[in-house]
């Protein structure tokens, strides 16, 4: 038994966190898997993984052998698929991560559209509110929404967004003028609590400068469709990224407010690990999503 099929065997009952879960799977038994991952630690002379009949962890060697054997397997099948990327269609598996405010939103409509025109790829879409690692856990790319900083990740826009504040005309009436962002402090504000300020709005001047304010309402939510809801519903201003609000402002349902005050360096990425090769159902499905934007935003 060759040593890269004992590391697909780790690595299939690590990702899958169980010896019986990754039998599932892989197709393969139980006994089977058990029996090439004792030989790959048999091998190193180290133990990977604690395992008892209620519970499974990985040991910290096993961390350890895990991201690189991880890294090392993917690099493995990236080179077979340079090989094979001309002669045939996309196939096997991509694992990506998504946050739920693009999925729930109409721009998720481009997953869907990919799946269709590649029905021999199966897309793995987590659909989850936080910075995954996407090596530690297995992913081979994200779409992150987000100002990008430096994370040592290879990163593509896909496309610009901005941010609303919005707000509906009765509320407006009520409260106005809301014409500097110092005015919100004084309104309620439906809090998307997976911004990285929560509490507070940070906001453009005209100088060049910036200014944050302290905002506060009667809605903390992780969910910009739920602070949407709020809104529509007069409960206050929501601050939400335009692909989600776009189509309540065009039909005078929602207005926007200090639209010269807002942020305008956000954008939607696909970013994925630093590779040397990378693999050609990645390349294609960044290229994908970088033309659906460009034809349908």
């Amino acid at each position: 038994m060759d040593t890269l099929t004992r590391i697909r065997a780790f690595i299939d009952v690590v990702e899958a966190e169980g010896f019986s879960a990754a039998a599932r799977k892989t197709g393969r038994s139980k006994a089977l898997l058990s029996k090439y991952v004792r030989e790959l630690e048999d091998e190193l002379g180290a133990l990977l993984l604690n395992r008892t009949t209620r519970q499974f962890s990985m040991t910290e060697a096993g961390h350890i052998y895990y991201r690189s054997a991880a890294d090392i397997l993917k690099e493995i099948e990236s080179l077979a698929d340079l090989v094979r990327e001309n002669n045939a269609d996309l196939k096997g598996r991509l694992k990506v991560s998504v946050p739920r405010t693009f999925i729930d939103a109409d721009i998720g409509q481009s997953l869907i559209d990919f799946a269709v025109e590649n029905p021999d790829l199966s897309l793995d879409i987590v659909a989850e509110d936080r910075f995954v690692d996407l090596i530690e856990e297995g992913f081979d790319l994200a779409i992150r929404i987000t100002r990008l900083e430096d994370s040592g990740l290879i990163a593509r826009k896909l496309a610009d967004f901005r941010i609303y504040a919005l707000a509906t005309p009765d509320f407006v009436k009520k409260h106005g003028p809301l014409d500097h962002p110092q005015d919100l402090s004084r309104v309620p504000v439906l809090i998307d609590t997976n911004s990285r300020g929560h509490n507070t709005a940070r906001f453009n001047l005209p100088d060049g400068g910036g200014v944050s304010v302290a905002v506060n309402g009667p809605i903390e939510v992780n969910s910009p469709q739920a602070t949407l809801r709020g809104a529509r519903a007069g409960l206050g201003v929501a601050m939400i990224p335009d692909f989600i609000g776009r189509p309540y402002v065009e039909s005078g349902e929602l207005v926007p407010l200090l639209e010269d005050f807002l942020p305008n360096d956000r954008g939607i990425y696909a970013v994925y690990p630093h590779r040397r090769y990378l693999p050609a159902k990645v390349r294609s499905f960044v290229d994908y999503l970088h033309a659906w934007f460009r034809k349908n935003t």
